[in-house]
């Protein structure tokens, strides 16, 4: 009775943490577009503010889903790091695209295909810098930090790709709007 009940509590508390990791993932996630408004809105200094807090709760998510030991906390400052690289470096390419967005410059499709080429190499770097500090880590979690991580991922990926989807619907209805 006592392995039953053992077993239970621990199902009972990796449910819990998974859950509160989803809905904080997904309190988050709703932030984000209010960080892209102060963008558009040219608020660049609050914008990187609020930026670079998001990314903070980010990191705080993911280390408390995982629940760390000792031994692969050591592991995680690299992780921690690469994910703020990553992160300052989409914001630097966000902050071009504005200002480029902004500017009466007139921009050659050469220049744009360049600017593009140039991000896509600065996205790669990042992310392979985040894969090379996740590995040893990876290497070390347990398997139901695995399936944590992987809910955690998934859950971002499906967000994210309903934030772009309502992005490009807004869109299309502001193109629509403007028609008339």
């Amino acid at each position: 009775m006592f392995a039953s009940d053992f077993t239970t509590n621990k199902w009972m508390v990796l449910m819990s943490r998974t859950l509160v990791a989803g809905l904080a993932a997904a309190l988050i996630l709703a932030a984000a577009p209010a960080v892209r408004a102060e963008y558009a809105s040219g608020r660049n200094i609050v914008a990187e503010a609020a930026a670079k807090k998001l990314v903070e709760r980010r990191i705080d998510i993911i280390k408390t889903t995982l629940g760390l030991t000792p031994d692969q906390q050591k592991l995680w400052p690299a992780v921690e790091d690469a994910i703020r690289t990553q992160a300052a470096t989409r914001h630097d390419r966000v902050a071009k695209l504005i200002a480029q967005r902004d500017s009466d410059d007139d921009v050659s499709v050469i220049e744009l295909m360049r600017g593009r080429a140039d991000a896509l190499a600065q996205k790669a770097a990042a992310l392979k810098k985040l894969a090379d500090a996740w590995q040893p880590l990876y290497a070390k979690l347990e398997d139901h930090q695995k399936e944590r991580l992987a809910f955690l991922a998934a859950y971002a990926m499906r967000e994210f790709r309903d934030a772009a989807a309502r992005r490009y619907m807004a869109a299309d209805e502001e193109a629509d709007d403007d028609e008339y």
